[in-house]
């Protein structure tokens, strides 16, 4: 590969193989081959050579811009969206490690499935409906959390007539806008910061509001505050569980400003889904998941800050369509969609997961 028209046809060639293998991911990195992440797992592009540095670094520069490029060489790390000739889209970072340039790519399918085709759970169709409150998604990087925002999404888009706004770094699924306005904006290209977009916000006559990722003390109270003033805010957080959720948004602010915390916490959300997508038996991923619905009792567990008793009240309040991680987990091994090892191994309490597979 000896000049940028080569470096072209070979990253084309990397994006195709990556869609047609049905890959997450694509890393580009010094002293290894291409490789793909199938159904969780890295695996090397085996046809190809290792890369050396000025490989990777011809890869890398045929997808940024020259601003790009500036920015990436003054702060060592970009994320963007990457368009594949129309084809797919890619969320793209770039970064250095030892002095040489890497790269992940996700792909981003270019179909926004529905809740049904994503296997989640019937009940988020409600979240859907609702005309005001704060809902969360999450779970570790990669396992989904974007997909499933967007299914709820693209329900309201095409099921009510109210005005969208998201707030993304970088733009992931692009909507086809039916009986909603969506305006997208992403950061860097269409605003600053995620908190100046979230500043300003409000005065953009939005119905619906989502945050791609609240990453500090201020992106979370703005979001909260527009869902206390009658807006419904989605957003995702790199959390666990429900319970670890609230105690992170609690413990992100200082002392003296939890207790306002706790209150609009308490008074605004509604739901948190967290999940995991767990390798199937017969190839591919499946998602499980804990549904936590905000009723009286956690309402008055999170004004008390005994977050720890959430588990319990989500254990005994299934038939109001909540669900722990476990009770998910039992059910994908009990319908030999996964193995009782991956259970074992994404479960938060493998104990319990236990107990619950000798009932069945």
């Amino acid at each position: 590969m000896a000049d940028a028209e080569l470096y072209k046809q070979k990253l084309n060639e990397l994006l195709l193989t990556t869609a047609k293998q049905g890959a997450s991911d694509l890393h580009l990195s010094v002293g290894r081959r291409p490789t793909l992440r199938i159904d969780g797992v890295l695996i090397g592009i085996q046809k190809e050579p290792i890369l050396t540095p000025d490989d990777v670094e011809g890869l890398i520069n045929t997808l940024l811009t020259e601003n790009q490029k500036k920015v990436f060489f003054e702060e060592r790390q970009l994320d963007f969206a990457f368009s594949f000739e129309d084809k797919a889209r890619f969320r793209c970072n770039v970064y250095f490690q030892r002095g040489f340039m890497s790269a992940a790519l996700r792909l981003i399918p270019a179909e926004v499935k529905t809740i049904e085709a994503l296997n989640l759970p019937t009940i988020l169709h409600d979240f859907a409906r609702l005309s005001q409150g704060f809902v969360l998604v999450v779970g570790p990087a990669g396992h989904g959390k974007s997909t499933t925002l967007a299914a709820i999404l693209d329900e309201i888009n095409h099921q009510r007539t109210d005005h969208i706004i998201t707030v993304e770094d970088p733009i992931e699924y692009l909507f086809v806008q039916d009986r909603c306005i969506i305006s997208q904006r992403e950061v860097k290209l269409d605003t600053p910061t995620f908190n100046s977009a979230l500043r300003t916000v409000l005065r953009q006559d939005p119905d619906v509001i989502m945050v791609g990722e609240m990453r500090d003390a201020e992106s979370i109270a703005t979001a909260m505050t527009a869902a206390e003033t009658g807006h419904l805010v989605f957003s995702t957080l790199h959390t666990n569980s429900a319970s670890q959720t609230i105690d992170r948004i609690i413990d992100s602010f200082p002392p003296n400003q939890q207790s306002q915390v706790i209150s609009q916490l308490a008074a605004t959300l509604v739901g948190i889904v967290s999940q995991r997508l767990i390798p199937r038996i017969d190839g591919g991923r499946v998602p499980a998941y804990e549904v936590m619905l905000v009723n009286s009792a956690i309402r008055n567990l999170i004004r008390e800050r005994k977050s720890y008793q959430i588990d319990l009240v989500i254990e005994t309040s299934m038939q109001e369509g909540m669900s722990t991680l476990n009770r998910s987990l039992v059910d994908l091994v009990r319908k030999k969609q996964i193995s009782l090892e991956n259970a074992e191994l994404y479960s938060l309490n493998p104990a319990e997961l236990r107990i619950l597979l000798e009932r069945l």
